[in-house]
C-alpha cells in the first residue's frame, strides 16, 4: 500500500462543524486525523471565549504528543481565535517552541489565513466574525499587526452559538461587510461552516474570498507538499493563486 501524507487537525472539544468540513475536502492523496483540544464550559458561547481559549492553548503540548502518533506531516490548529489569545508575539513564540520540542511542522489557523492572503497578493482587506465585539476588534487589531489594511469589516448579527451557525448565515456575512475598496474577504471562525458559501460568494461579489479552515487545509497541503486543487469550495482551494 503506498504510503500518503497525513494531515493532523486540532479541534477544540464540542465543536461539530469542522471535521465534517474537512472531510468533505479530503482527497485520496492525503488522509485527515483529529484530536480534540481541552476546555470546558458552554461550547460555542461568546461568553466564557477567553478562558476556554487559554485552557486549549495551555494542553496543546498533549493534544500534539497524541497527535504525533500518527506521524502526520503537518499538525493545524484549527480554532482562529486562540490566536486572538495569543496575540502576534505569543504566537509566533508557541509555534516555534512546538515545531522544536515536537519535530513536526505546527500551523495555526489564523497564520495559514495571513500566508493566504500573501499568496493571493492583497493588502486591502474586509474581514467578518461570528465573535463578540472585542474579539472581533482583536482579529481588527492582529491584521493590521500583519500589514494589512483594514477597509471593511463586522461581526454576525444574532450569534447565540457558532457552532449552531449556517453557510447561509456565514455567505450573509461575506455580503455583510463587502466593500468597493476590498481586494479580498476573510471570514474568521473555524467553528462555523462556511466552505459550501464560498464559491457561491465569490462568483456574486466578483473577488477572492477566503475562510479560516479553508485556508487551514490549503496551508496543511502546501507545507506537506501536496498538489491538490480542491474543487468547489473557493479560488483559494481550486489552485488559482499558486
Amino acid at each position: 500500500m503506498q504510503n500518503i501524507a497525513r494531515l493532523g487537525f486540532l479541534i477544540p472539544p464540542g465543536n461539530p462543524n469542522t471535521e465534517g468540513e474537512v472531510i468533505k475536502m479530503a482527497r485520496p492523496e492525503f488522509s485527515v486525523h483529529f484530536t480534540r483540544m481541552v476546555a470546558f464550559g458552554e461550547t460555542g458561547s461568546l461568553l466564557g471565549q477567553d478562558e476556554r481559549n487559554q485552557s486549549q492553548i495551555d494542553h496543546l503540548d498533549e493534544n500534539l504528543a497524541l497527535m504525533k502518533l500518527v506521524k502526520p506531516s503537518v499538525v493545524a490548529m484549527a480554532h482562529t481565535a486562540n490566536s486572538y489569545t495569543l496575540g502576534k508575539d505569543g504566537e509566533a513564540k508557541l509555534v516555534d517552541r512546538l515545531q522544536k520540542e515536537f519535530d513536526v511542522p505546527f500551523i495555526t489557523a489564523f497564520g495559514s489565513v495571513v500566508t493566504a492572503l500573501r499568496q493571493i497578493g492583497v493588502n486591502n482587506i474586509a474581514f467578518g466574525t461570528p465573535y463578540s465585539e472585542q474579539n472581533t476588534l482583536r482579529c481588527k487589531n492582529l491584521l493590521e499587526q500583519y500589514g494589512f489594511n483594514i477597509v471593511s469589516f463586522g461581526n454576525l448579527p444574532g450569534v447565540k452559538n457558532i457552532y449552531d451557525e449556517t453557510p447561509e448565515r456565514a455567505g450573509q456575512l461575506m455580503k455583510q461587510v463587502d466593500a468597493a475598496g476590498a481586494d479580498a474577504i476573510f471570514v474568521s471562525g473555524v467553528g462555523m461552516p462556511t466552505i459550501d458559501a464560498l464559491e457561491k460568494a465569490e462568483a456574486s461579489l466578483g473577488k477572492p474570498i477566503i475562510s479560516s479552515i479553508a485556508a487551514t487545509m490549503w496551508n496543511s497541503l502546501r507545507i506537506a507538499g501536496i498538489k491538490s486543487n480542491i474543487q468547489g469550495y473557493g479560488s483559494l482551494l481550486a489552485g488559482k493563486y499558486h
